[in-house]
């Protein structure tokens, strides 16, 4: 929530025109200053003390923050106004970790891993309140130090306060300005001040504008794109063909990408009857339009058996089944993982059941030995870093380092492999990643494509760029290429890549 004025006990301060009820500002002077320090309040609210857990989980567990908060709320019996001040504060501190942390740098005067992985949570918090949320900064440091009395310790508390302190002393601006010259002092490097300023590892940052230029793109939208990376996405939903309409869900704006989908305002979208039972569900736009473009490309000869190879948790499987079910075809939907098969067979529970022949539990580099030329359709949806969603999973960026792009294109080449084996001579894979990053896109084409040559696989690269275009509700900006890279900052996704390829032989 961007618009907290609450004192400690949660209670809204302000009358109807949003101004501090004077009664309230009386009573809030007077009750500090007739209370000993003794007396003053020691812990912070119940939002704040949920938005700490959060982060205490992420950083010591590996968590994933948008799985740890929903249930927190509901187990603490935090709702709405404090459900959401807590979630912005939450997921805002992670977004914008980076520039917090440089912040925080900077008016500790000390490095960041010189203070307790605790402290520095709540330093963080705190920071948020001050400098990304219209928090009023005598109730953002006050709470924060009294959540720090309760989780930390007195003399923690006494750090917290100084540091939130010098923290408030300049606006938002100015801190970009010195962490920005601090990253950047020769004024030679604009990568690195933007990394700070917009909370990316440089690794990241200097990836994401190599993967601009690669897909057709100017490096100069970087500035553009990292932006978009700390922006909070709507919720999007599908109206999966056959089973729902689009006038279903809930009365949101129409898609900008995707035909079938709907943005939603705000509320809970399992309200809706079509989400609640299968008839719809929440999918990223971007995500809606891959899947579409694979069952829309054109293909000659039996267009009977469609596989998704690496199918969890099922959103892209149940478009693509209830997409199966209009055209007579069946889906045989492949996860490794036993959780996440469990996760697609519950996404496709509206779903006619002739339309899925099966839901199986495998590794996906096995089905093309085992079932050579088997499918006329294929999506490859790859594991990947995820640098496409890092708007969807603020703690992702932290997490990734280029040592794990070796390990995970390794895998999606065999994948590739795999696909290309599985479908027929004549037939079409789409290979999709939620990552622009060049060497999880064009360079694992490439070499997937050389690598099936070798035992005998020929395929070559379809005009996905026409495909997408066909499905699209409107034209989109979209580099003269057969491939397709679409991004959060133009058109309003998630930063999905789709190459389509045709088996010839």
């Amino acid at each position: 929530m961007s618009g907290d004025r609450r004192d400690g006990s949660g209670r809204d301060r302000r009358d109807a025109s949003g101004r501090e009820r004077g009664a309230a500002r009386a009573q809030g002077r007077t009750s500090r200053t007739a209370q000993a320090p003794s007396q003053r309040r020691r812990s912070g609210d119940a939002a704040r003390s949920a938005a700490f857990d959060v982060l205490r989980a992420v950083d010591g567990s590996d968590a994933y923050a948008n799985l740890v908060l929903p249930p927190m709320l509901r187990e603490r019996g935090i709702h709405g106004r404090d459900a959401g001040f807590a979630t912005e504060l939450a997921y805002g501190t992670l977004r914008l970790r980076g520039r917090y942390d440089a912040v925080v740098e900077q008016a500790a005067g000390r490095p960041v891993d010189r203070i307790d992985p605790p402290v520095l949570d709540l330093l963080r918090l705190g920071t948020h309140q001050l400098l990304g949320m219209r928090v009023p900064p005598h109730a953002a440091v006050s709470e924060t130090v009294g959540l720090a009395r309760e989780r930390a310790g007195a003399g923690a508390a006494q750090f917290v306060n100084a540091v939130l302190r010098a923290v408030g002393r300049d606006d938002l601006d100015g801190w970009l300005r010195t962490i920005g010259d601090a990253a950047d002092p020769a004024g030679s490097d604009e990568v690195a001040r933007l990394a700070v300023v917009e909370s990316h590892p440089v690794w990241v940052a200097r990836a994401l504008r190599e993967a601009l230029v690669a897909h057709g793109r100017a490096a100069d939208e970087l500035a553009a794109l990292l932006a978009a990376d700390n922006a909070a996405p709507r919720v999007s939903l599908v109206a999966r063909p056959g089973l729902a309409e689009v006038d279903e869900l809930g009365g949101g704006e129409p898609g900008r990408v995707s035909p079938l989908a709907v943005t939603l305002p705000g509320g809970d979208p399992a309200a809706i009857d079509a989400v609640r039972d299968g008839r719809a569900g929440v999918q990223d736009e971007g995500s809606q339009l891959v899947a579409l473009a694979l069952a829309r490309a054109p293909l000659d000869g039996p267009d009977d058996r469609w596989l998704d190879l690496c199918a969890g948790p099922g959103g892209k499987a149940a478009l693509l089944a209830a997409l199966a079910a209009q055209r007579g075809a069946r889906l045989v939907a492949n996860e490794v993982q036993p959780h996440r098969a469990r996760l697609v067979r519950q996404a496709l529970r509206a779903v006619p059941t002739e339309a899925v022949e099966q839901v199986r539990t495998g590794d996906g580099r096995q089905i093309g030995a085992d079932e050579p030329g088997s499918f006329d359709r294929v999506l490859l949806d790859a594991p990947c870093t995820g640098l496409g969603a890092l708007r969807r999973r603020p703690e992702s960026r932290w997490r990734r380092t280029p040592a794990d792009l070796a390990v995970l294109t390794g895998l999606q080449r065999e994948l590739l492999v795999s696909a290309l084996t599985a479908v027929r001579p004549g037939g079409l894979v789409a290979y999709v990643t939620c990552s622009p990053h060049q060497a999880e896109t064009l360079l694992v084409v490439k070499d997937a494509l050389r690598a099936a040559g070798k035992v005998g696989v020929v395929a070559e690269r379809a005009d996905a760029r026409a495909v997408v275009q066909a499905c699209a509700p409107r034209s989109l900006d979209l580099p003269d290429r057969p491939d397709v890279q679409l991004w959060p900052h133009v058109h309003g996704t998630d930063a999905m890549h789709l190459t389509l390829l045709r088996r010839t032989s």
